[in-house]
C-alpha cells in the first residue's frame, strides 16, 4: 500500500466539493487518502461547515475512514499537503453578477471566463493565488497543486511565470467530450481518442478515433450532434462553417463565432434578472438546502447543473496517474515549452499530455491552421497581458489587455467598462489602489 496521502481542497466550501469526495471515496483503495483539509475564508465559513457535515456523513455511509478536517487557517491546510485543489472565487458571487451585469449594460457579453467578465475576475483572484503558492512553497514544497479556479488558463499561467509551484490547470471541458462521444458511439471512454490544440476555454478538437478509427467527419458532416456542456447555450453550429474550419470548437467558441446571438439572449436574461450568474446563486441556494439535510449521505444529482459535472472526475484521474505513475494520458493545462509553435513558450497552454509522478509532458501539436491560429494568438496575447496587469496594478496594461479581447469593440468601450469594474472590485484589486 502507498503511502497515506493529505489532500487539501482551497475552496473547500465549494458545492462541488460533494463530486471530489465522491470520486476519493471510489478510488481510496489504491490512493489511501488519510486526510482531507477543506478550507476556507471567513465568509465561506457557513457553507464550508454544511459540506464538512455532508462530507463525514458521506465516509461513514461508505465505512471509509479519511478523517475530514475543516478550518479557515490555510497554512495549516496546506502544511505537508501531497496534494492541493483550488477552487476558489474571489468576491463569491455577487461579483460574478457584476462582472455580468457590467458587461452586459455596456452592450458586450458578459461570462465568467472571457470577455470583459472574465479579465475583471483573472485581476482578481490571480494576487490572491500567488499568495497561496507562497504557502505551498513554504509549508509544502514537493505537493501537486491542481487548479480548478476559473480562469483556469490565465491563472495557471500567472502561477507558471510567477512561483515555483507545480501547478497543473484543470477544466472539465475536455472530460465532458469524452463523455459525450462516449454515450454518443455506446464505447467505453478507453476506446476513444481526441487531439486538442488551444487554451483553456478556447480549445479545438482536431482529431477524434474511436477504436483508432477516424471519425471527426461525422461530427462535420453532421451525422452526430452529441457535444455540448449544460451551461453553455446550445445554438448548434453551421455545418458549412464547421467543415471549412475542418475541427470540432468547445462550447466557449459560441461566444466568439456567434456573438450576435448570445448576446441578444443575454440583453433579454438582462432585462430580466435572469443571467447566468443569476440562475447560478438560485442553483447553489438549492444545493445548499439539500446538503443541510441530515439524510442526506452522498452526492444529489442536481449537482450536474452546476456546469462543473465531472471536474473532480478529471482531479481523481490525474491524482491517481500521478501516485501510481501510470503513464496516462490527460488534457491538461501546462506550459507549452514549444509544443504549440506559433506560441511563446512561457504561456499556459490546454493540450494532451503524458502524465509521471515526476513530470507532465505536453504532446506535441505540430502546424496551427491560420482559421484556428488567429483566434488563438489573440486570444493568448489578451491573456499575456492580463496576467502582468494583475501581477503589476498597471491599468495601462489592464486597459490594453481588454482592448484587446476580441469582444470589446473598442478602445474608449474598453476604457469605460475598466474604470467601472475597477471601482466596482476595489476592495478586491489592491494592487490598483496603491
Amino acid at each position: 500500500m502507498a503511502d497515506s496521502l493529505k489532500l487539501t481542497v482551497i475552496g473547500g466550501g465549494s458545492s462541488y466539493t460533494p463530486e471530489l469526495l465522491e470520486g476519493i471515496i471510489a478510488n481510496q483503495d489504491v490512493l489511501n487518502v488519510s486526510e482531507v483539509w477543506l478550507v476556507d475564508i471567513e465568509e465561506g465559513k457557513e457553507k464550508l461547515y454544511i459540506i464538512a457535515g455532508l462530507a463525514k456523513r458521506m465516509m461513514k455511509k461508505a465505512g471509509c475512514p479519511i478523517n475530514i478536517i475543516t478550518t479557515l487557517d490555510r497554512k495549516e491546510a496546506i502544511k505537508d499537503a501531497s496534494y492541493v485543489i483550488t477552487q476558489i472565487r474571489v468576491g463569491q458571487l455577487a461579483m460574478r453578477r457584476n462582472d455580468e451585469y457590467i458587461s452586459i449594460k455596456h452592450g458586450v457579453i458578459g461570462q465568467e471566463t472571457t470577455g470583459a467578465g472574465g479579465f475583471m475576475k483573472a485581476l482578481r483572484t490571480i494576487p490572491v493565488m500567488l499568495d497561496i503558492c507562497k504557502e505551498i512553497e513554504e509549508f509544502a514544497p514537493d505537493a501537486w497543486l491542481l487548479n480548478f479556479t476559473n480562469p483556469a488558463g490565465i491563472i495557471t499561467e500567472a502561477i507558471l511565470k510567477h512561483s515555483n509551484v507545480n501547478v497543473i490547470g484543470l477544466c472539465n471541458n475536455p472530460i465532458n467530450f469524452y463523455k459525450q462521444f462516449s454515450k454518443a458511439y455506446n464505447v467505453p471512454v478507453n476506446d476513444i481518442s481526441i487531439s486538442f490544440v488551444g487554451i483553456n476555454h478556447l480549445i479545438w478538437i482536431t482529431g477524434l478515433f474511436i477504436k483508432g478509427q477516424a471519425r471527426i467527419v461525422d461530427i462535420l458532416t453532421g451525422k452526430s450532434d452529441s457535444y455540448e456542456a449544460k451551461n453553455i447555450p446550445s445554438l448548434g453550429w453551421d455545418l458549412e462553417f464547421l467543415q471549412s474550419m475542418g475541427a470540432i470548437p468547445c462550447g466557449y467558441h459560441k461566444y466568439y463565432y456567434q456573438t450576435d446571438q448570445i448576446l441578444a439572449q443575454q440583453y433579454e436574461a438582462f432585462q430580466h434578472h435572469k443571467t447566468r450568474a443569476d440562475e447560478v446563486r438560485q442553483i447553489e441556494k438549492e444545493l445548499f438546502d439539500i446538503y443541510q439535510n441530515p439524510d442526506v449521505d452522498e452526492k444529489p444529482e442536481a449537482l450536474e447543473l452546476r456546469g462543473g459535472a465531472y471536474y473532480s472526475e478529471s482531479a481523481i484521474n490525474l491524482i491517481k496517474s500521478i501516485h501510481l505513475n501510470t503513464k496516462d494520458v490527460h488534457t491538461l493545462n501546462v506550459r507549452n515549452n514549444g509544443t504549440i509553435g506559433c506560441l511563446p513558450d512561457n504561456v499556459s497552454i490546454e493540450v494532451n499530455c503524458v502524465v509521471e509522478n515526476h513530470q507532465v509532458t505536453p504532446m506535441q501539436v505540430g502546424t496551427v491552421p491560420p482559421q484556428i491560429r488567429g483566434l488563438l494568438q489573440h486570444v493568448k496575447a489578451y491573456e499575456e497581458l492580463t496576467v502582468e496587469a494583475a501581477v503589476t496594478g498597471d491599468s495601462g496594461l489592464a486597459l490594453q489587455a481588454l482592448t484587446l479581447h476580441p469582444l470589446i469593440p473598442s478602445a474608449d468601450r474598453a476604457k469605460n467598462i475598466l474604470s467601472e469594474m475597477l471601482e466596482v472590485n476595489k476592495q478586491y484589486l489592491p494592487q490598483f489602489h496603491h
